[in-house]
């Protein structure tokens, strides 16, 4: 049996990303995005209620600031006490899991889609996906980005305009351009 490209971006497999089925599901999003970006000056029940209708998890007293964007919603995982300001972009072709009581500062972006770094495979259309892991109580500064695959560990700080490239340990404290570890 043939396997579809929705179930081969959701197992890291190459897939075509202009497949009609993934199309339709970004409309769908797209269209839910619209309702939840226009939300902004509702209250925070309203946002909440919003989420719980498209993203894969929304824990209990999570927030997510809009303007918002992503993909699909459904590949995202937010645990408890969560706090995502405006601007957050996630790119979630493959799972993002956001851990209890993790901060995320305004125009953080999460990128999980990959493209070929081989010219013919990239011009065929092929993509692919890596899930990104944000632990529990971790503080991820503004305008920092995370980069497909990339594990972030419990307790972890990620410098305001970081670029995460790999993953950081428990705990941890990195800045900058790549991200590397920073003392206290």
């Amino acid at each position: 049996m043939r396997m579809s490209e929705r179930h081969k971006m959701l197992e890291g497999q190459p897939y075509h990303a202009d497949d009609p089925e993934l199309v339709a599901e970004q409309a769908v999003t797209a269209a839910w995005l619209a309702r939840y970006n226009a939300a902004l000056g509702q209250p925070v029940p309203v946002w909440r209620s919003l989420l719980a209708e498209r993203l894969g998890a929304a824990g209990e007293g999570s927030i997510v600031r809009p303007p918002f964007h992503c993909d699909y919603g459904w590949n995202i995982r937010i645990g408890s006490r969560v706090f995502v300001n405006f601007n957050c972009v996630i790119l979630d072709v493959a799972q993002v899991t956001i851990g209890d009581d993790t901060r995320i500062g305004p125009a953080v972006q999460i990128y999980t889609a990959e493209h070929p770094l081989d010219p013919e495979t990239r011009r065929s259309g092929l993509e692919s996906g890596r899930p990104v892991t944000i632990g529990s109580n971790v503080w991820i500064g503004g305008g920092a980005i995370i980069l497909p695959g990339v594990t972030i560990g419990d307790d972890a700080v990620i410098g305001a305009g970081s670029v995460v490239t790999h993953d950081v340990p428990a705990g941890a404290r990195v800045a900058g351009n790549p991200a590397r570890a920073h003392e206290a």
